[in-house]
This record gives structure tokens, sequence and C-alpha cells, in this order.
């Protein structure tokens, strides 16, 4: 039966590190245990679904409030483990989610996805998802 927990221990961290790298391949693993920890300081979180032992499925996300969205819940990071796509993972840590951010007295649950990310962006759309904006960037370092 799956599981889903937060990391909060730097091997429940590292644990993450193969599934979150295929979202995140710039990351060594070291700069991501010291950069969640950083980020936790600021109200990240990490979640994790296991089932047989084996970290599946990883989210990333923060919760805040803003003129625009009222009380949100942002997920910066979900991805399931490539080999594990399309066995119900990915969509019962989504579930959660919502779950956590209802629980927390959220008006919204946003996310970003790269535009490249069709798979991606199928899912979120099956999850009852609006695509809603476009998202802009600029390299400032």
């Amino acid at each position: 039966m799956p599981t889903i927990a937060i990391a909060v221990t730097d091997e429940q961290i590292r644990r993450c590190f193969p599934v979150i790298s295929q979202l995140r391949p710039h990351l060594g693993e070291a700069e991501f245990v010291h950069q969640v920890h950083r980020q936790q300081r600021a109200g990240y979180h990490l979640a994790f679904l296991t089932d047989k032992r084996k970290v599946k499925a990883v989210a990333g996300y923060r919760f805040s409030e803003s003129l625009s969205w009222g009380k949100y819940i942002y997920v910066d990071d979900l991805v399931t483990g490539q080999e594990f796509r399309s066995q119900g993972f990915g969509q019962r840590l989504f579930a959660w989610l919502v779950k956590e951010a209802r629980a927390d007295g959220c008006d919204q649950f946003h996310l970003d996805s790269g535009v490249q990310r069709f798979g991606a962006h199928r899912f979120y759309l099956a999850s009852r998802m609006d695509m809603v904006a476009h998202h802009f960037s600029m390299q400032l370092r």
C-alpha cells in the first residue's frame, strides 16, 4: 500500500533525489539536500510517496497568500519516477496535495509546468486543472 510522508531528515531527502533529479537534473545530490533544507526554513515541504519501500513520486510545495489568489498552495516540483508513471502514483500524490491544501484553508492550487512537458499537461488537465496564464521569466545571472 503506498504511503506519503514529508521528508525532513537528510536520509529522507536523499531518498527523494533519484526521482526529483528526473525533473531537476541540474542539481547534484549534496546540493539538493542543502537546497531543500534552506527552502524548508522558508516554508517549503518535500512530500514523497513510497510503495514497497521505494520512492515512486515526489512533490515540493509551499503555502502562501497573495492579493490575486488569496491563500494558496504552490507546487514547485511534482514528478513520478519515469519507470513508475501511469500506475496511479502521481494521481495519488496529487490528490493528497489537494487534500492538504483544503485542510490548510487554501482558496487555490497552483503550479507551473514547462511548455515542453506535454505528458504533464495532459495529467494536470485530466486532474481538472485549468491552464490560466503564461509564465514569463528573465535570467538575472
